[in-house]
């Protein structure tokens, strides 16, 4: 049975890749971008399958009219990927405060509206799946990357409570937390080079030589590849919470999660003289 999707950020990327692949399959496809032209190939190439949405995620009347109009269109949504977002570079001593707004607007707040908009239909339906575009910067942090970090960090944790919120409705979330892609070019995005730049503050010139020597240089994934595996894990009837897309990072997340681990088990003593020795009747 084909499914109908809803896609943010179809223009490019994985987020164009995804829908490539749905509508390949025989799939439907909502697809949005800040600006249709960008999805003028699609149309040509599929036709009725799919809807192209001007929408902007930060616009949270635009985003709720968008999922109405692809519900009302199709009839029925069944998976809805929150792809749409950008990374914001900078020193968190160099962000401005609309840099940092900024980001959440987009990376955090869009999603939000997103599932918002979605939730009373596939509640309805008794089924959905909302796939959330996070990224490996979601779990471990790196620096110059404090903006982008807090947003996906923030993702990780919204998306963990509403897959138990909603989990009694049959509705099922994932959040993808991809590695390096081939998005563009055919390489691997450098962050440091393609992501939002926030005015340099000469302290952090060192920083940012060392960084750029490393930056870019993981595996990069390919886009295609990675788009036939969210198709598997859509049409699994008991998916993951969250999955890796693409190799290079799980060393480093297995390191990071290994430190915590370590650094809260070095500092039980200290946890137990913060717990303090209040007998029950003086709380």
């Amino acid at each position: 049975m084909s499914k109908v999707w809803f896609v943010t950020g179809s223009s490019r990327g994985l987020g164009r890749s995804f829908v490539e692949a749905a509508l390949s399959r025989g799939d439907k496809v909502a697809a949005t971008a800040r600006n249709t032209e960008s999805l003028d190939g699609l149309a040509a190439a599929y036709g009725d399958p799919v809807l192209p949405l001007e929408m902007d995620v930060t616009d949270k009347a635009a985003v709720f009219e968008g999922v109405k109009r692809a519900k009302e269109h199709f009839g029925r949504l069944d998976v809805i990927v929150n792809n749409a977002g950008y990374a914001q570079v900078g020193a968190i001593e160099e962000l401005t405060e609309r840099e940092l707004r900024d980001q959440m607007e987009t990376n955090l707040f869009g999603a939000v509206w997103v599932v918002q908009a979605a939730l009373p239909y596939l509640r309805e339906q008794g089924s959905g799946h909302i796939i959330q575009l996070s990224s490996a910067a979601g779990l471990i942090a790196m620096p110059l990357g404090g903006a982008y970090h807090a947003s996906k960090w923030a993702l990780e944790g919204l998306n963990e409570a509403l897959a138990h919120e909603v989990a009694d409705f049959g509705i099922k979330v994932t959040v993808i937390e991809p590695g390096g892609f081939a998005t563009r070019s055919g390489k691997n995005p450098d962050p440091l080079a393609n992501g939002h730049m926030a005015e340099l503050n000469p302290a952090y010139d060192g920083l940012r030589q060392r960084l750029a020597e490393v930056a870019g240089k993981q595996p990069a994934g390919d886009p295609a590849a990675a788009a036939q595996t969210l198709l598997k894990i859509v049409d699994s009837g008991n998916p993951p919470l969250r999955v890796l897309f693409g190799q290079g990072f799980y060393p480093m997340i297995q390191q990071a999660y290994a430190d915590r681990l370590k650094t809260w088990a070095d500092g039980q003593d200290l946890s137990a003289e913060a717990h303090g020795n209040l007998d029950q009747e003086d709380r």
